[in-house]
């Protein structure tokens, strides 16, 4: 386990006094930062619970049995409070990134919750991570992503529970958002046109180093409430970590053409063209580069001392991070937690589904392959794979649902051959997943409705195996079946040629191996 990522080894597993039995409350588990913070506490001793929406995503993790889970959501006042009995240190790791214009609200109320809560249950201390300000810049002047960071830590920090809010700028990790935008831009674009706050000096930090202080906080003297900027060891521009990712990468040296005229709205855009990360991130992301962000104090070690060799450079992060990604080592992505604004509607084929309409595409197909080679297919499919039918056809969508600020189809796979739930998949989310018999997905793409795609590998009452497809849309209003019927005359070729080819495929490759790609038909 502590191979899989970043903040899996040695080093970060050493936290202050080392009292065990401590109880932590992890907000964010399904998330990026959260999903990795989880183990980093177990190994530490302590005892965790997990507050999540959606239980089920945690199911699969490594860690998933040794946590406690509770069902809520930390804008919802009552599933708060019950998650805190008990607590002893409180983690807030989420926010409301990308999903809308009233985020600032959502965040507000948000933390308002968190903080009463904590401080009606006793909990001895919060640790909150934001966003590292810059100094001397009014906060109206901020982005409003920053903007809303700094207030929610103002509002825990005057919660009457000690508080530690850890501020970062840019976060170095295998699948962390902005190594994966610097990774993408630098990575294909061997020339690149690109906005002024190229200039902008930065302060890098290595996940692993996050992680180390935000479990190091648990053990912080009960008069600590302050903020502590975290950051490693090396002040940058965000030119000189394009010129250093493609000198660690060992790529041809970068030719960099700075111009003022792109804004962040534009760059925003520029971006989600270039790297899976969606404009709806990207932009929060590029309007924070508008100031310099570079740590004012480095108080946090006089109570987390960093073991030797720590914290890591720059340098030293990038290869660290780009060592998981070509093992496909990545234990959580940016990508891990939900899209903002997601369905969480039940399958309409629940039981306690209300009904209305309900729109299906049903084929079912003999395989001459086991089971078991079915299913490797199954589980393989997308990111670098592909989807087995007309790739014009799902790559024009995921362009369109990019054009209007979905996440489009390029978000890929955590991990090449094995998924779990709550993984994201493209513009797909792996709703449930059921290990040689059955995958379910639910889209996240942009659409009038809800949809969800099911895989199913099964065996016939003759021992033969069979493979099962069905894709189901509840449509919203007359839009939702204007879109159905609209594209309902491609499906015999979208979703015919999708179960033509995952059959051929299997049927290709049926000793262990990945599977290898069958044409598109």
């Amino acid at each position: 386990m502590r191979e899989g990522s970043e903040g899996h080894e040695g080093p970060g597993n050493t936290h202050g006094d080392g009292a065990p039995g401590t109880r932590c409350l992890v907000t964010g588990a399904t998330g990026y930062i959260g999903g990795r913070l989880v183990p980093e506490l177990l190994a530490a001793g302590h005892r965790v619970r997990c507050l999540a929406r959606s239980p089920q995503k945690l199911r699969d993790h490594p860690w998933a049995q040794d946590v406690e889970v509770a069902r809520g959501d930390v804008t919802d006042a009552d599933s708060v409070a019950r998650a805190m009995e008990g607590v002893d240190v409180a983690y807030y790791l989420v926010h409301a990134l990308g999903s809308g214009r009233d985020f600032e609200e959502t965040d507000r109320r948000a933390a308002r919750v968190f903080a009463d809560r904590a401080r009606e249950a006793g909990v001895r201390r919060i640790v909150y991570l934001g966003g590292l300000t810059p100094p001397g810049v009014p906060e109206r002047e901020l982005s409003p992503h920053l903007r809303s960071r700094t207030e929610v830590g103002r509002i825990l920090l005057d919660s009457g529970v000690p508080t530690a809010v850890l501020r970062a700028a840019v976060i170095i990790g295998s699948g962390s958002a902005s190594f994966e935008m610097l990774r993408y831009l630098t990575e294909r674009l061997p020339v690149m046109v690109t906005p002024s706050w190229v200039h902008t000096r930065i302060q890098p930090v290595a996940v692993r180093d996050v992680l180390r202080a935000l479990a190091g906080s648990a053990h912080l003297p009960d008069d600590v409430n302050r903020t502590f900027d975290i950051g490693g060891p090396d002040v940058l521009t965000y030119r000189d970590m394009m010129v250093r990712y493609a000198e660690v990468a060992e790529l041809p040296r970068r030719l960099i053409l700075p111009v003022p005229m792109l804004t962040p709205g534009l760059s925003s855009h520029w971006v989600g063209l270039v790297t899976p990360v969606p404009a709806s991130i990207a932009r929060p992301l590029t309007e924070s580069l508008r100031h310099e962000v570079v740590c004012r104090e480095n108080d946090i070690e006089r109570y987390v001392p960093p073991p030797p060799g720590y914290p890591l450079g720059f340098d030293d992060a990038l290869r660290l991070a780009l060592r998981r990604v070509r093992e496909a080592r990545v234990t959580t992505r940016w990508s891990s937690a939900s899209v903002p604004g997601a369905p969480s509607d039940p399958l309409p084929t629940d039981p306690d589904w209300a009904g209305g309409s309900l729109y299906t595409d049903h084929r079912t197909l003999s395989v001459d392959a086991p089971r078991e080679a079915l299913w490797r297919v199954i589980e393989g499919i997308g990111g670098d794979n592909g989807w087995y039918s007309f790739p014009l056809a799902w790559a024009v969508r995921g362009w369109l649902d990019r054009l209007v600020g979905g996440v489009g189809l390029r978000r890929g796979r955590r991990d090449a051959a094995r998924l779990r739930a709550g993984d994201s998949l493209d513009f797909w989310r792996v709703e449930e997943i059921v290990p040689g018999r059955l995958l379910r997905l639910r889209a996240e793409m942009r659409l009038p409705g809800l949809a969800w795609l099911e895989m199913y590998a099964e065996t016939d009452g003759h021992g033969r195996t069979r493979y099962r497809q069905r894709a189901l849309f509840h449509p919203h209003g007359l839009a939702g079946h204007a879109y159905w019927w609209s594209v309902w005359p491609f499906h015999s070729v979208v979703f015919g040629g999708m179960a033509r080819n995952i059959a051929r495929a299997a049927a290709r490759n049926p000793l262990p191996g990945p599977p290898r790609r069958t044409p598109a038909t």
